[in-house]
């Protein structure tokens, strides 16, 4: 029963119409940040294979600057 009323709680949080408008000027391909994931997740896994500490850094590098500090230096400037 209390799913219940949380569902209907934040049922007006539940329609996508009911954000704020998208005006960013972030017009950036995805896949370039997708690509340096997948690598960097290839050479974490390979580094944990080969026991390699400077390989999996390398990978967790790939990784954070995939998803948090490329895109965050690219929204800075634009």
């Amino acid at each position: 029963m209390a799913a219940v009323l949380d569902l209907i709680a934040q049922s007006g949080f539940l329609d996508p119409d009911a954000g704020p408008e998208q005006s960013g000027g972030f017009r950036v391909s995805p896949w370039g940040f997708v690509a340096v994931l997948v690598v960097g997740f290839l050479a974490g896994v390979a580094g944990h294979v080969l026991r390699s500490r400077a390989m999996v850094a390398f990978g967790i590098a790939l990784i954070f600057g995939a998803t948090v500090l490329v895109p965050v230096l690219l929204a800075i400037s634009n």
